[in-house]
């Protein structure tokens, strides 16, 4: 077995970050994350493919015998307790509720492999207490954790093998902060200055710091029809005045690839994403090309060189066809009123 400190200790990002865990502040929790058929349960609970539940169980062995990782694991869930239900956000770089779960070195084999996953197991307790004390329905709790199914099933599919992909992302639904409500998810956030200002401009109904939700789009949940897009919001409308009354959001906002107005010169009128960008008032691109992310979500790997997509569909054709032609996509943001 590995010496783990040393290996964490030769990458001075890593160092960082165990340091940082170290001096974070937050008060000591227990932390027990299950063994055997008690952690198959609660991976099957968690959308986790029976495929990749032995390797987990597996890992957990051996995790139990690395008392470096094991205490990064408790000081890992103290900071999810202790930032339990805290919004993202806020001027000036605003909050960053922690903690950040970085993809830990080959060398520490499976327990480093799964590290990130036996985290968010570990604060998982204290997650389902948050979402008791806040009245969250057991069927919007279970659906919002299964997101980590989906997640072993994107780090499969990029990587061919099981694991956690965008950790940190993962997390926001472990701190109680992103809820999946149909075919969309909505994330409880802050406005930064800049945005917050831009919505006033436009009429918004919410400046700096203002609360919001961020709508997210993950993958694997169907077809992003304009009904299911409708319902979603029609619940979030709902969820989130009687969940969290003490956040009033006047407004969503959304940052995705999927709002480059120039999708409309290739997409007919009727498809399903024009429906979604119609959704939402004008979207505002950023002027900073991003081709890696459509690429990654349209064909699975952002890394896949250009000469190597297919062109089987329309979208795939209209994402190939732009950027063989060297133009580039963008993010856009965009927002609408709740």
């Amino acid at each position: 077995m590995a010496d783990t400190a040393r290996v964490l200790d030769a990458d001075p990002d890593l160092a960082a970050w165990a340091r940082g865990l170290t001096d974070a502040g937050a008060a000591d929790v227990e932390v027990a994350v299950p063994r055997g058929t008690a952690l198959a349960d609660v991976l099957l609970d968690l959308g986790v493919a029976p495929d990749d539940v032995n390797p987990v169980l597996a890992a957990r062995a051996e995790l139990a015998g690395d008392a470096t990782l094991n205490r990064l694991l408790d000081r890992c869930v103290a900071v999810l307790a202790r930032d339990m239900g805290v919004p993202g956000g806020g001027p000036g770089g605003g909050v960053r509720p922690g903690p950040t779960l970085p993809p830990l070195p080959a060398e520490l084999g499976a327990a480093g492999h799964w590290f990130a996953l036996f985290a968010l197991i570990g604060a998982l307790p204290y997650t389902r207490a948050y979402h008791r004390a806040r009245g969250v329905p057991e069927e919007t709790s279970r659906r919002t954790l299964a997101d980590t199914g989906r997640h072993l099933s994107l780090h499969r599919r990029r990587h061919g093998i099981p694991g956690v992909l965008h950790a940190y992302w993962l997390a926001r639904a472990f701190r109680g902060t992103l809820y999946q409500l149909g075919r969309l998810q909505f994330e409880r956030v802050r406005l930064g200055g800049t945005m917050g200002r831009t919505l006033a401009a436009e009429g918004a109904a919410a400046g700096p710091d203002a609360p919001a939700l961020m709508i997210h789009i993950p993958d694997f949940r169907g077809p992003l029809t304009p009904d299911a897009c409708r319902e979603s919001l029609t619940a979030a409308r709902a969820f989130f005045p009687r969940h969290f009354p003490d956040e009033p959001a006047a407004v969503a906002v959304c940052f995705s690839w999927l709002l480059d107005p120039q999708l409309a010169g290739y997409l007919p009128p009727t498809s399903n994403i024009l429906g979604f960008q119609r959704l939402f008032h004008a979207a505002r691109p950023n002027p900073e090309p991003d081709d890696r992310t459509p690429i990654g979500f349209v064909f699975g790997d952002p890394e896949l060189p250009l000469a190597s997509l297919p062109a089987r569909t329309t979208l795939e054709r209209a994402i190939t066809s732009h950027l063989r032609a060297g133009r580039h996509w963008h993010t856009a943001s965009a927002w609408l009123a709740l």
